[in-house]
């Protein structure tokens, strides 16, 4: 009895040292953009969370003076690291799927049009975007063994831009996994990564902004709620905060075609993307941009455990929008906002 007694005691000292798990928040900006995290862990990762982030900078930032991707784009090298290497197998599979639409290489392009770093401010002529159009090609490039990149052009550059948010949303995530976190959400700029219930113990509802004319970033309409399971990765794109006005009084949007080099005139206002990682939802969300919607619509039917919605102008009703998306798009909270925020 005196030894059971002994073992009962044990077994609740123990217990009573085993620290318990509790929520935690962090925000702060980074990359241009903000960010919310929340988690369920034993101690705060705060410090964890800004490393990893650091590290995402230091590969795959082209604004990063020190990171791989600068030194690549820069002629210095022509070796990527692990993550960059793993974005490019990502591109390499989206840009089929897309028909050539997404295209990391596109980046002369994009400073052509003044955008990214070192962005010109002149419109660009059509002589100029041929000659840029020279060294975009994703599949005229290859990965070697070595982790060397083989370019089409000697000045073919990479800009992962629009998946580094993310590559970065993921690579927290997989971080506060391996700390024991199991429920979580991780939000950068706009992109979510998912883990387990939230803190009411419900699935994570998720607002999906409208696209609303915002260059400084500072509206939230809604469009939906998303009522979204532990493991789910959402992104949206669009072209209505990242823009450019041109001497003719129009716009261009940040999305490049590497097929014409120029913004393509689209019905599609925004593309929201599901998957399994918030990599390759970024990916097809900005594909979708550059698509027709009935292709953007087949592209994610096509792969198991990814779904779209799309938010597509309404040539018949200019105040409203369309909301087209495929079967396996989360069912939402309440229906869609369908008129075009002011």
């Amino acid at each position: 009895m005196k030894k059971t007694l002994l073992i009962l005691a044990a077994a609740a000292a123990v217990a009573a040292c085993t620290p318990k798990q509790q929520w935690h928040r962090d925000e702060g900006a980074a990359w241009g953009t903000l960010y919310h995290i929340t988690y369920h862990a034993t101690a705060s990762l705060h410090d964890s969370i800004r490393a990893v982030m650091r590290e995402v900078e230091l590969s795959v930032s082209p604004f990063e003076p020190a990171s791989v991707l600068t030194a690549f784009n820069a002629g210095r090298s022509d070796r990527l690291d692990a993550m960059a290497a793993g974005l490019v197998a990502e591109s390499q599979r989206v840009w089929h799927l897309s028909g050539g639409m997404f295209d990391p290489t596109v980046m002369p392009l994009v400073e052509l049009w003044g955008f990214g770093p070192g962005g010109q401010t002149s419109e660009p002529t059509q002589a100029q975007i041929d000659s840029a159009l020279a060294m975009v090609g994703l599949g005229e490039c290859r990965m070697k063994p070595d982790g060397s990149f083989v370019r089409k052009h000697p000045h073919t550059r990479l800009d992962f831009s629009s998946i580094a948010k993310g590559a970065g949303v993921d690579a927290v995530a997989a971080m506060l996994r391996r700390n024991g976190a199991e429920r979580y959400m991780v939000e950068i700029g706009g992109e979510v990564a998912t883990g387990g219930m939230n803190p009411r113990g419900e699935r994570w509802r998720i607002q999906v902004d409208a696209p609303a004319d915002d260059p400084e970033g500072l509206r939230h309409d809604r469009l939906l709620m998303l009522n979204l399971d532990g493991g789910r990765c959402v992104a949206t794109s669009g072209n209505y905060r990242n823009y450019r006005l041109l001497a003719d009084g129009g716009r261009t949007g940040h999305i490049i075609s590497p097929l014409t080099g120029r913004n393509v005139p689209s019905a599609v206002l925004s593309a929201t993307v599901t998957a399994p990682s918030c990599l390759l939802a970024d990916a097809m969300a900005t594909a979708a941009m550059l698509m027709p919607p009935e292709n953007a619509l087949a592209m994610a039917d096509s792969l198991p455990g990814t779904a779209i919605l799309l938010a597509v102008a309404d040539p018949a009703a200019p105040d409203s929008m369309r909301i087209l998306s495929t079967r396996g798009f989360p069912e939402p909270l309440m229906p869609p906002t369908v008129a075009k925020p002011d």
